[in-house]
């Protein structure tokens, strides 16, 4: 088996979807969380990085860059990509749109001018995030009435994405109030033996 390291800060941001990704397929792993307070980054890492960022996945050494087109290799090396090219694409589909959902929060989270935060803030709640979700509510419909995954009869990485959209959120029901069976679904993944082990002895950090 390769030897796999992650590479991010101290935490869960945009290496997290990685980590899932290798808790729910039980291969073990390195997690490295750097802490630029203590100088290790930029460090010695940022010269090495591809583009000069986080995260990184370093297989057997190589470096690959971009938080998910790290997951996607990993999803296809587990077997959580989808089982058919179709599968595949949709899964993809399902990522993207939740990179849509996380960069809004991204662009509220960084706002510096504190009434112009609330005001996005209050956009995303009342607009952007139920329009996000009910898109992903129907499209849930789609495959075996929503009782099931985003695609095929097993868990992707998709379904390990919209777990991960519910931490984005704030760990809560509260935003999936209108939208039962993304709420249902994610807490479905989260209940995955490998998964529940994980969320309950990682590292707690603010996001």
């Amino acid at each position: 088996m390769p030897n796999y390291q992650l590479v991010y800060y101290n935490r869960r941001g945009r290496a997290e979807l990685c980590r899932l990704i290798f808790h729910a397929a039980g291969v073990p792993f390195e997690d490295i969380r750097l802490d630029h307070t203590k100088g290790e980054w930029p460090g010695e890492w940022k010269a090495k990085c591809p583009f000069g960022q986080l995260p990184v996945l370093v297989v057997d050494g190589k470096m690959l860059a971009q938080s998910k087109a790290a997951a996607r290799y990993l999803a296809r090396e587990f077997n959580l990509a989808g089982k058919t090219s179709w599968d595949q694409a949709r899964a993809d589909m399902f990522i993207d749109e939740f990179d849509d959902i996380s960069t809004e929060l991204y662009k509220i989270s960084h706002e510096k001018d504190e009434a112009k935060k609330a005001e996005l803030r209050e956009k995303f709640n009342a607009d952007t995030l139920p329009r996000h979700l009910g898109y992903l509510e129907n499209l849930l419909k789609e495959n075996n009435g929503g009782n099931g995954y985003f695609v095929g009869d097993s868990l992707t990485w998709a379904g390990l994405g919209i777990a991960n959209v519910y931490d984005l959120l704030g760990g809560t029901d509260a935003p999936f109030a209108k939208f039962p069976l993304l709420l249902a679904l994610a807490k479905r993944v989260r209940e995955n033996p490998k998964v529940a082990e994980y969320l309950k002895t990682r590292a707690q950090t603010s996001f």
